[in-house]
């Protein structure tokens, strides 16, 4: 996530690397082979040349323009950018067709059926559906077949996490369109368009009635769940680099909604003046969108300090603080807790990396826990002038996943969280934060360690590791069993070597959330296979590998991909899961699968 905190993805952000003016246009390949080429040489930040040659210029411009790399873009020209598309861009280009494959018949949802209804199945986020919930048995998992597949026209990559309420999947895309279709057949109900890509999960409330998610422009919105219309939008934070990337929790009569930036790729721009974002978590009414109460992750306003880079320009500070997860409900304390990003910028606060504690009533501070102390980085850190990067920069160590709140068995309760130090912790959020233990599992790095999360239930936690490494794609990988109590390696599986090894972006590293079921665990990877590991000894149930084209319902040609940012959803028997990611391997696809396939 980075302009990611792990991003595993800054794209394109070494485009502003002291841009030519505008009287100067050079072709796209001198812009970025001058200008780029530094920061995307071996892909350890931003997707190498090769990764990002599997998207189409659509896509590679949008991103420019509207999407995430937009305060890139706008130190373009844009005959810059559309030059700097052309030459990356390899791919066929899919068009933005008319969707097809629309229900025949008009069901509305079932209003009195749960689901898998938020990121993190419930408000702790401990992605565990039981058995009345799941319906899939450890015996079943092995049958598992395809039941059907949906095509994201003109997308590249999928991020949310899919949801389920009422008889419907609800997924969101990287061309911003929000997706309701049939749990069963997946047929088309209807679709939203956003101006942006929809990174959060879409979340019912009201018994199913409205649908909540975010973009990465900061909007939220709420739409009827039947129609598809657009009830409110509320924008979440003024900084021009804000965005939501953690999906909104809804609690109550509130929606509470984490804000992140992408102020880390603005800082390569020497007269960018680095930095001014902290994070935050808005409470919103659920009905009407209107701010109840907003808290900031670090209390201090920014302010310029006394230092100025190279360039002359100003830097700002204390700054970052980022939250790319969704909160965690405690609904017996009466508080939310979030996991932070790193700083961007000098003067280093106790607030970043860490775990911090709001009150759910007002949203008062309660608490914080610092995990990673003068952890400050900037993508200006791996530029060649360093410009805006801060003096002893941190690893980049900072929090992409929400703590799990759990409670053992003898009644003790515990926050569990991974970090992309490869390090996974227990806190007691009954005192304050106070460390109860620490496990390693991997070397850790910026875009290794634990990236989106993990999952627990049955005291375990189940994370797998990242540790993607630019120059051995078979390294990293593998997902660690924990014992909730105490920390204490249960077991491990490592993973094969990747058989895409060849394939532009594959990798044996796991950085996708897994999901848990009773007696199974799913853990996707970025070569593409959705695997399910025995919850005793890490066995290996069952395989699919996601790299292939599809037959789609809606008659969209689409591919599997990288399995990143998003874990599966499993309900009523069937389990479903997106593929691809842009800074892997890129795809377009929902799949959905059951034991009795089709």
């Amino acid at each position: 996530m980075k302009s990611l905190p792990i991003l595993p993805a800054v794209l394109l952000f070494a485009l502003a690397l002291q841009l030519p003016a505008a009287s100067s246009q050079p072709g796209g390949t001198a812009v970025f082979q001058e200008k780029c080429a530094a920061c995307h040489r071996n892909g350890s930040i931003a997707p190498t040349q090769e990764v990002l040659s599997q998207l189409s210029r659509g896509y590679i411009l949008r991103s420019l323009e509207t999407g995430r790399m937009e305060s890139v873009g706008k130190q373009l020209t844009r005959s810059q950018r559309l030059a700097v598309a052309a030459f990356l861009s390899t791919a066929k280009t899919v068009a933005q067709v008319s969707h097809t494959g629309y229900c025949t018949v008009e069901r509305k949802p079932v209003l009195d059926d749960p689901g898998w209804t938020s990121w993190g199945f419930d408000t702790a986020n401990s992605r565990y559906a039981p058995i009345a919930i799941s319906k899939l048995t450890r015996a079943e998992v092995p049958k598992l077949k395809l039941k059907w597949a949906l095509g994201f026209p003109g997308a590249y990559a999928t991020y949310g996490q899919p949801t389920i309420f009422g008889g419907r999947v609800y997924a969101g895309s990287e061309d911003g369109t929000v997706y309701s279709v049939d749990a069963k057949t997946g047929c088309l109900y209807w679709t939203f368009k956003a101006p942006t890509t929809v990174k959060t999960a879409v979340s019912p409330g009201f018994g199913g009635r409205l649908v909540y998610f975010g973009d990465v422009k900061g909007d939220v919105y709420a739409v009827n769940s039947t129609t598809g219309k657009l009830l409110w939008k509320a924008h979440a934070d003024s900084h021009p680099e804000a965005r939501i990337t953690g999906s909104p929790v809804l609690f109550g009569t509130r929606l509470y909604v984490p804000v992140s930036s992408g102020e880390e790729g603005a800082a390569i721009d020497p007269k960018y003046p680095c930095c001014s974002f902290r994070g935050s978590v808005v409470a919103l009414d659920s009905q009407t969108g209107k701010q109840i109460w907003k808290s900031y992750t670090i209390p201090d306003t920014p302010h310029p300090t006394e230092r100025k880079n190279s360039a002359g320009t100003a830097m700002w500070g204390p700054s970052g603080a980022a939250v790319w997860s969704p909160p965690t409900i405690d609904a017996k304390a009466h508080e939310i807790y979030v996991a932070t990003g790193n700083s961007y910028s000098d003067p280093p606060t106790p607030y970043t990396d860490a775990v911090i504690a709001f009150r759910m009533s007002d949203g008062k501070m309660l608490w914080h826990r610092q995990l990673t102390p003068e952890d400050r980085w900037n993508i200006a850190c791996v530029a060649p002038g360093r410009e805006n990067c801060p003096d002893q920069p941190g690893n980049d160590f900072d929090f992409g996943s929400p703590p799990i709140l759990v409670t053992l068995s003898n009644g003790q309760r515990e926050l569990i969280v991974g970090q992309k130090s490869g390090v996974v912790y227990a806190l007691n959020p009954d005192r304050k934060g106070e460390i109860i233990w620490e496990s390693r599992i991997g070397k850790g790095g910026p875009l290794g360690g634990i990236e989106w999360g993990g999952a627990a239930g049955g005291n375990a936690a189940y994370f797998p590791l990242s540790d993607w490494d630019p120059n051995n794609p078979a390294a990293g990988g593998g997902i660690f069993a924990l014992r909730a109590s105490t920390g204490q390696e249960i077991w491990h599986s490592s993973p094969p070597t990747p058989a895409c090894l060849k394939d532009v972006g594959c990798s044996a590293a796991q950085s996708a959330p897994p999901t848990l079921i009773p007696g199974v665990v799913f853990s996707g990877s970025e070569d593409g296979h959705l695997r399910a590991y025995d919850t005793k000894d890490g066995s290996v149930l069952w395989d699919f590998n996601t790299l292939q084209t599809y037959h789609t319902v809606n008659g969209i040609e689409a591919h599997g991909g990288s399995l990143t940012a998003t874990g599966p959803a499993v309900f009523n028997g069937m389990l479903y899961v997106q593929a691809g990611y842009t800074n892997n391997i890129a795809g377009n696809v929902l799949l959905a699968f059951s034991v009795d396939g089709k």
